[in-house]
């Protein structure tokens, strides 16, 4: 079965090699911002993250006069990734280490830990406590905000809270800022949450430094791993008679099977387990110790698996058998419901086979996280999506198509996974002589030097793509290859970041909006591409009104080129970036908006569909998706406009709304739209 995509690494080692310190280069980052009283860290699973919070924890202990930290992880078998740390022995000051007594993501009763916690709070020769997110709210009910005076903070697996007044933990977060000298490290694997809800209010982000590490500085510096395959595979029927398909016995794999509540579960999941057991082979002998089950497959390979779906008692023992594995033999495939999302290491992991639906970005990134671990002897890292093949008959048809757009045009915008992050900096705030980054976009504001908060918000970009593609209005004509890049660009961008951001004004919102569409746009098409990386015989284009140096490129512009090197010119040149817009490559810093603004953020997810889908679905979702369109727009009717004139001279007629071009139907839309206001003006002006 053909990949949708497979992104290719540089196997650096940079992310893997420690400083003086036993730091890696993630830790070191966040280490660098230890001074800051807010912290928002965000990096890939497997990045360190736990490590760097033992570093930070240390630093606010001994050298910032803090006296407590507080560790909250969602569940407890998250916990143990803060156990007793050597430390010292890599170049850092003191070691990480827990009291038992306070070290809550143990088995038993909220009660008695909430009395440890408020123990802890008083006990002076404490320093360390690591507990679950329901702890520290249950804690908290019973303490005031001014008790968390001179603590450290720490949530782990941030994305679990939220702005929404109705989330506990976002509200604990409000309180202990507003009312206390605490300080806070959130650390989170995404800043997306599925639905769309940001994190933090606006003006509360403002107070947090932000540390970020992407998924690709994370990927591009392992030693071992060299790519990542992102694949979907439709089924009809049941997905249990589809398994065998896409299931490979020789790739260590972990099997989600699908939530009892969604569509593609079949509601006994335990007869699920017993059918993808028999997928793999024979099912030999379960070891009664360690829950462990034993299979032959067809090649006759003996192997291993755990079931995580059995809830009964040997289940604990299964875990701790996976806690302790220490080598690759030691486990084969892992079949799980949602304990190997998050904070499950399994670093041999090469495959991990997701059933069902997954919209929210958050979600997969942690799926996916399982699977790229470097590891010795792992070269290929797999994720596999086998969802429903739409049905036109089925009256969940719209939510299906909906879910599978997201999450493959999620895929497509992952910019963590596929590619580095594009940056984005103003041109005021260069200075003169600097050097600007490679990667990055200069912003051109020196009439109107853009303001603190359109740089937070820059910042953050993923939280405006993550409630981009939460719209079915956006989503839906990617799917038609409808989509219209102005419309994103002027409408449906801008929409969100009011939304999100409601005290910018109109300038500010443009401003954000149109880097926003701008790292789209580029994701859309590769990303970044290495001078050193361009395609053999690659066409360099040189937009109207930029002057090259004539040494820069054999033969001028729009022609196969390379940078030469000749007399008085033999220094090595920096190594540019570039974007392709159409088929030629566009050097980064000559990148305007104009050209921007060609380029169908989309496109890739519609061309990935109309090549990987067989022509019966695709024609499904084009059917179903074009009633998931929101109604006409004033905005989008006044940019769709000019085009309605422009196709009135070029036709002779006006445009139909039974058209079997999808363009013409959304222009007939407009223009029904328009003449439908223009008479409501009428009838109001002939009564007033």
């Amino acid at each position: 079965m053909a990949d949708l995509m497979t992104v290719q690494y540089k196997q650096t080692g940079k992310s893997s090699n420690l400083n003086e310190l036993g730091m890696r280069e993630m830790q070191a980052r966040a280490y660098d911002a230890r001074d800051a009283q807010y912290l928002l860290l965000k990096a890939p699973p497997a990045s360190g993250k736990s490590r760097a919070l033992m570093f930070l924890g240390l630093d606010k202990l001994q050298h910032q006069g803090l006296n407590k930290v507080i560790v909250a992880v969602p569940e407890m078998s998250i916990g143990g990734s803060f156990k007793d740390t050597d430390l010292t022995s890599a170049g850092f000051f003191a070691d990480w280490k827990v009291q038992p007594s306070y070290n809550l993501c143990v088995p038993g009763g909220e009660d008695r830990k909430v009395k440890a916690f408020i123990r802890f709070m008083s006990d002076p020769d404490a320093d360390i406590l690591i507990c679950t997110h329901a702890t520290l709210r249950y804690a908290y009910k019973e303490l005031a905000p001014s008790d968390f005076n001179d603590t450290l903070l720490a949530i782990d697996e941030f994305h679990h809270t939220s702005a929404d007044g109705e989330n506990r933990l976002g509200e604990l977060i409000d309180g202990v800022m507003a009312g206390s000298n605490a300080h806070i490290v959130a650390m989170t694997g995404s800043y997306f949450r599925g639905d769309a809800v940001p994190i933090l209010l606006p003006e509360d982000e403002e107070k947090f430094t932000q540390v970020t590490y992407s998924y690709y500085e994370q990927l591009n510096g392992y030693r071992y791993l060299k790519s990542l395959g992102i694949g979907y595979h439709f089924y009809t029927g049941r997905y249990l008679d589809a398994v065998h398909e896409v299931l490979d016995t020789s790739k260590k794999t972990i099997v989600h099977i699908p939530n009892v509540n969604a569509v593609e579960s079949t509601k006994d999941k335990y007869s699920e387990v017993d059918y993808i057991l028999d997928a793999i082979g024979d099912v030999v002998e379960k070891d009664m110790k360690t829950g462990i089950i034993t299979v032959k497959d067809q090649s006759g390979r003996l192997l291993k698996v755990a079931d995580l779906v059995d809830d009964n008692p040997l289940r604990i023992e299964v875990q701790n058998y996976l806690r302790n594995v220490s080598k690759a033999d030691d486990m084969d495939i892992i079949i799980a419901l949602g304990m190997a999302k998050e904070g499950f290491d399994w670093p041999w992991c090469e495959h991990v086979l997701t059933i069902g639906y997954r919209s929210s970005l958050t979600e997969i990134i942690q799926i996916i996280g399982r699977a790229t671990r470097d590891s010795e002897g792992k070269t290929h890292a797999q994720f596999t999506n086998l969802i429903a093949q739409p049905d036109a008959e089925d009256d969940d048809v719209k939510t299906s198509v909906n879910n599978m757009l997201k999450a493959i045009t999620v895929s497509l915008l992952m910019e963590q996974v596929l590619a580095p992050a594009v940056n984005f900096k103003p041109r005021s705030r260069i200075r003169p002589g600097e050097e600007v980054d490679p990667g990055t976009v200069v912003i051109e504001d020196t009439t109107s030097p853009v303001s603190d908060k359109v740089m937070k918000a820059l910042e953050n970009m993923d939280n405006i793509k993550a409630a981009i593609l939460q719209k079915p209005e956006v989503i839906a004509p990617a799917v038609t290859g409808d989509d219209d890049p102005e419309v994103m660009e002027q409408v449906e961008i801008p929409k969100v970041v009011e939304t999100l951001y409601p005290d910018m004004d109109d300038s500010e919102i443009s401003t954000v909006s149109e880097a926003v569409h701008a790292s789209m746009a580029i994701q859309s098409t590769g990303g970044l591409f290495d001078e050193s990386d361009l395609p053999e015989g690659a066409q360099i284009m040189t937009p109207e009104g930029v002057q090259e140096d004539a040494q820069d490129y054999q033969g001028g512009t729009d022609k196969p080129s390379k940078p030469v090197a000749g007399a008085g010119n033999d220094e090595p040149k920096p190594n540019r970036k570039f974007v392709l817009i159409g088929n030629k490559f566009v050097n980064i810093e000559n990148l305007n908006v104009d050209l921007i603004r060609q380029v169908n953020p989309f496109q890739g997810a519609y061309e990935i569909l109309s090549k990987s889908v067989t022509p019966s679905v695709l024609k499904t979702i084009q059917d179903t998706v074009v009633g998931m369109r929101s109604q006409m727009s004033e905005e989008e009717a006044v940019i769709l406009w000019p085009r309605i004139n422009e196709f009135r001279k070029e036709k002779g007629r006006e445009p139909s709304v039974t058209a079997s071009e999808p363009y013409e139907r959304r222009l007939a839309e407009a223009l029904a739209y328009i003449k439908r206001k223009a008479q409501e003006r009428k009838a109001q002006a002939q009564t007033s």
